[in-house]
């Protein structure tokens, strides 16, 4: 486990460093609570930063710019249900949510930032307080990836978790749920809750044969957080069905984190899932700068 986190560490570090450049690189929110000066709206601008004295005044939408806060809090929540005990491609989603949480650490620790984590596993929750430094950032994950199993038949609850973040209040920061947001979106509430106060990421991990059944002929499937079993045949019919249910599902995931207010990171088993990283954070500084419009 050691060896693997190091290496973990190591390519994160080696592939992020040097991509992404300048304090907080990246992921984390370019705009903070403190007020700054006022200019002129433009298409794209968040309406909830209007400044409407300013509007009155000129009689021209205005918003009002904020300065970026030094010291930056992230929580993360991190799914680690059954349903992500599964991979058919390079690793396991349950290593892929460990592995996003390695680069959201990377790209928010340094500069008297604090990161902590709420972990779920359906079974128990385990809460990781906020500090700063490497030796916690490094304790965070060892203790996130070694945490125990939930057994089959555990069902996961991401409103519950993501319930624990906004209790007790925090000051603004940032906030990153890591799931795989399968089954109904019961957790709209409380995300749209974190989405109004933080700025909120949702890292969503995927496996390929969540959106497509292979040609294999006879195969059993299996719910891990019910236990329920089903043997099927994969027809063409069944893999077109198949197909077209996981991807209703996947805009309906969509829709309902815009609604949320939170930018949506996906990360596949079968992927670069670093690059994946990095193009979500540049387009992320890009649009903060104004060149994404």
């Amino acid at each position: 486990m050691e060896a693997s986190l190091r290496a973990l560490e190591l390519s994160v570090r080696g592939r992020l460093d040097g991509l992404l450049q300048g304090n907080h690189i990246g992921l984390v929110p370019g705009p903070g609570s403190e007020p700054g000066e006022a200019r002129a709206y433009e298409p794209g601008d968040d309406v909830r930063r209007m400044d409407w004295a300013a509007t009155a005044r000129t009689t021209h939408p205005h918003v009002r710019e904020t300065v970026a806060d030094r010291e930056l809090e992230t929580w993360v929540v991190i799914d680690l249900s059954p349903s992500l005990d599964f991979g058919t491609a390079a690793c396991e989603k349950r290593d892929l949510a460990v592995a996003a949480l390695a680069a959201v650490t990377h790209l928010t620790r340094g500069g008297g930032n604090r990161i902590g984590a709420i972990v779920a596993t359906g079974e128990r929750v385990v809460r990781i307080p906020a500090r700063g430094g490497l030796v916690h950032a490094r304790g965070m994950l060892r203790r996130v990836a070694t945490t125990p199993r939930a057994p089959e038949g555990t069902r996961g609850d991401l409103a519950a978790a993501i319930e624990n973040l906004r209790r007790p209040p925090r000051r603004r920061g940032l906030a990153v749920v890591i799931s795989d947001f399968l089954g109904d979106p019961d957790w709209e509430r409380p995300m749209r809750a974190i989405g109004g106060r933080h700025d909120l990421v949702a890292v969503e991990v995927l496996d390929p044969r969540e959106l497509e059944l292979p040609d294999v002929g006879t195969v059993v499937l299996a719910d891990p957080e019910t236990g329920r079993q089903r043997e099927i045949v994969t027809t063409p019919v069944l893999r077109r069905e198949f197909a077209a249910a996981a991807a209703a599902h996947r805009d309906r995931v969509a829709a309902t984190l815009r609604r949320c207010g939170a930018a949506q990171l996906t990360l596949r088993t079968d992927s670069d899932w670093i690059a994946d990283v990095v193009r979500f954070a540049l387009a992320r500084k890009r649009a903060w700068s104004g060149g994404g419009r």
